[in-house]
């Protein structure tokens, strides 16, 4: 139209005016769009952080923090600032951790078979094997750490429970003949830390053995042993209160 001079020049860059300004504008809302976009993103981050996720499938045993305390993934901010909201157990991986002293350590190896006792249910004997033993020791207590797994899991079984532990021997786990109990009498058993243990002697010492206490007794009145003590080996009947481990026995004649 100008070209003809139907039109002005100054219509021509009022026209022209119009469309930058329009093409301004529209870039403008452009980026008021991205900028909206990465707002809604910043609040469904902050919306995906107010849900508490676990590690791991489990079950919540202790509950650390309450509502409204503040909580932080490090000890920051001082005494009020949480480093945790509970604590979760897997139920599926329980397994016992007992520490074995450093003079028996060489009786033990991976896959042998243990039988375990609970504290709370001192009649029910639990199958389990060596899962593998800490190859360091502990200097102060001179014991070495081995990791016990169950053979099968059971709902009585819970996280923190006291239990005893009998490994069995090669004699013990023999070649699918039934386990018999050993009868002893019943002063041969004694009392130590809460676990029962007899005194075996062995080339004129006295060792200390952990043994489990089997159902029943026998019909003289001797106790019955499930495990500890095999056929045939010499257990200290008789003997003074302060009988250790290692020390020299003589049998009476």
């Amino acid at each position: 139209l100008v070209a003809e001079s139907i039109a002005s020049q100054a219509e021509l860059d009022a026209a022209r005016a119009e469309v930058y300004s329009i093409a301004a504008r529209l870039e403008s809302q452009r980026e008021s769009v991205t900028v909206a976009e990465r707002q809604v993103a910043l609040g469904r981050q902050a919306l995906d952080d107010t849900i508490i996720r676990a590690p791991f499938a489990g079950i919540v045993v202790a509950k650390n923090a309450q509502p409204g305390e503040m909580i932080s993934p490090a000890a920051a901010g001082g005494g009020f600032t949480r480093t945790g909201i509970g604590t979760v157990v897997d139920m599926s991986s329980l397994e016992i951790e007992v520490d074995v002293n450093e003079a028996y350590i060489n009786r033990v190896r991976p896959g042998q078979q243990v039988e375990a006792t609970l504290d709370a249910y001192p009649d029910w004997p639990i199958p389990c094997h060596v899962i593998a033993i800490i190859p360091t020791a502990d200097r102060q207590k001179a014991t070495v750490q081995v990791r016990i797994g169950f053979d099968e899991l059971d709902p009585r079984i819970l996280p923190d429970m006291g239990v005893k532990v009998a490994f069995r021997g090669v004699s013990d786990e023999g070649g699918g003949a039934p386990r018999r109990a050993v009868a002893l009498p019943r002063t041969a058993v004694r009392q130590d830390g809460g676990r029962d243990v007899v005194f075996v002697v062995r080339d004129g010492v006295a060792e200390r053995r952990a043994v489990t206490l089997g159902q029943g007794a026998s019909d003289s009145g001797e106790i019955l042993l499930s495990a500890g003590v095999a056929n045939g080996e010499r257990v200290v009947v008789e003997g003074p209160t302060e009988l250790a481990d290692g020390m020299a026995v003589e049998e009476a004649s």
